[in-house]
């Protein structure tokens, strides 16, 4: 029967096995390559540990997301602030350009009703006072 386990090369290349003998040439040398062996075995477990860790990786993208949110939440609240602003200003000239040219319209098209109103009341009160004073 065949072993269908996936060969790793080994330090010269030739496709065989990892054997912890095999490249070594002394026992210092296997000792570096066991502790090597180990350090990517850690690695690999820690990794292998990350990802099964479902719980652990939707806290994070769930404080991710929260994050981002909160970072949407201030730039949309200075935006809406900016055109608030904006939209305050502009109607503030509107409404003072309005002001000035009813201020002109009234100033130029209805000079006399105001003097001839203004006469009328002088003369009705005079006519009073005249009336008042030769009753007496």
């Amino acid at each position: 029967m065949t072993d269908r386990t996936p060969h790793r090369a080994g330090p010269q290349g030739s496709g065989t096995e990892d054997a912890p003998a095999a490249g070594a040439k002394g026992p210092e040398e296997l000792r570096r390559q066991i502790e090597r062996t180990r350090s990517q075995l850690g690695e690999t477990v820690e990794e292998l540990a990350a990802r099964m860790d479902v719980k652990g990786r939707a806290r994070a993208r769930a404080a991710d997301l929260r994050d981002r949110a909160g970072a949407m939440t201030v730039q949309l609240r200075s935006t809406a602030a900016q055109a608030g602003h904006a939209a305050h200003e502009r109607a503030a000239h509107a409404g003072h350009k309005v002001h000035d040219e009813a201020a002109r319209t009234v100033d130029v098209r209805h000079p006399r009703p105001a003097l001839v109103v203004g006469a009328a009341v002088a003369v009705a009160v005079a006519a009073v006072v005249a009336w008042r004073y030769a009753r007496r």
